[in-house]
């Protein structure tokens, strides 16, 4: 099963199914957010598609549409406060990601010695993969914001002035809510573009925190059910109508240096993560970026991101902003 959300043709919020090979969506009755059917189900100690089952859903007007109109939002947020939706991400998780990376870095070492990407990368290899219930090694964790820096489906990204770079990263995500007995939820997955600046990353690895901290994109299509553990997508940039860049990249467990659970427990092991009512969206790493291939986007460009079992496509342009603090711009109370 595949959800969205969406805005119906007055402006309000609804949830919608999606299915392969029909334009129709169908509405799910009686909620507005995809966040309150989560608590629903989850209340009712139910599966979210025996939750839906339950409450039934209508036919309600033409995907292609919503898409074409704009009216797509993504698929899991908190509609009530975005404050309650922590974004966070695991690096090097991929077994191609460790020599991007380290290739990265790896001006900030002596050329024979072994870098901190590839160290912990190498420390995933061994051990990112338990038995199931055990905990193996933790991967790299990175914070990016909450649900304010969340760009819908089709939206423009906002960068801000001091960004030296606006970079894509094709990246599996992971849709949680926080149950009122303070455990997680998984919802599913969904496409997502993690976005990034790369050229702050490459100039030291302490930088890594500090090239997070951007807007971010995923859905528009949220995935209910288990993961496939091989996938395969496109990550393309488009520039005035053309074709810029284009290539493959793989995910999926069998692709990954940890199992998607060794990378759940890491995350919600901190009881300030298990807040009742939360959402938390979780990028799952890449190992496929423009910026290793030496392109430098610029304003306008479009990224897509395709994963063909998750539906429609992941796009976005984005733009330089400005009107942030400036240094010495914080006031004396």
């Amino acid at each position: 099963m595949r959800l969205i959300q969406f805005l119906d043709n007055e402006e309000r919020r609804r949830v919608g199914i999606v299915h392969t090979g029909s334009d129709l969506v169908h509405i799910v009755n009686n909620v507005h957010a995809t966040r309150q059917l989560a608590l629903a189900a989850i209340s009712d100690g139910v599966s979210l598609e025996a939750k839906i089952a339950a409450l039934g859903h209508t036919p309600g007007g033409s995907y292609k549409a919503v898409l074409a109109e704009s009216r797509i939002l993504v698929p899991l947020d908190h509609e009530a406060d975005p404050a309650h939706c922590l974004i966070s991400g695991t690096g090097l998780t991929h077994l191609g990601s460790a020599s991007l990376r380290d290739a990265m870095h790896h001006d900030q070492v002596p050329h024979e010695a072994m870098t901190d990407s590839m160290r912990v990368f190498k420390w995933g290899l061994e051990g990112g993969r338990p038995r199931s219930g055990t905990p193996g090694v933790q991967p790299e964790w990175f914070y990016k914001g909450d649900g304010a820096t969340l760009v819908h489906p089709g939206r423009t990204i906002p960068v801000p002035d001091f960004a030296e770079d606006a970079g894509e990263e094709p990246e599996l995500t992971g849709l949680y809510v926080i149950g009122a007995d303070c455990k997680p939820y998984r919802l599913g997955f969904a496409i997502g573009n993690e976005f990034s600046d790369h050229i702050m990353e490459r100039r030291n690895y302490l930088y890594l925190a500090h090239s997070k901290l951007r807007y971010c994109s995923f859905g528009p299509e949220l995935n209910v059910g288990t993961l496939p553990s091989d996938l395969s997508g496109f990550s393309r940039i488009h520039r005035d109508g053309k074709l810029l860049w284009e290539k493959r990249f793989l995910t999926g467990e069998k692709n990954m240096s940890h199992t998607i659970e060794n990378l759940e427990y890491h995350h919600f092991k901190y009881a300030q993560f298990l807040r009742p009512g939360d959402v938390h969206v979780h990028f799952f790493g890449s190992a496929t970026i423009s910026f290793a291939d030496g392109i430098a986007t610029r304003e306008g460009d479009t990224f897509e991101i395709s994963l063909p079992a998750f539906g429609a496509p992941l796009c976005n342009s984005f733009e330089r902003t400005s009107g942030h603090v400036s240094a010495g711009g914080v006031l004396q109370l």
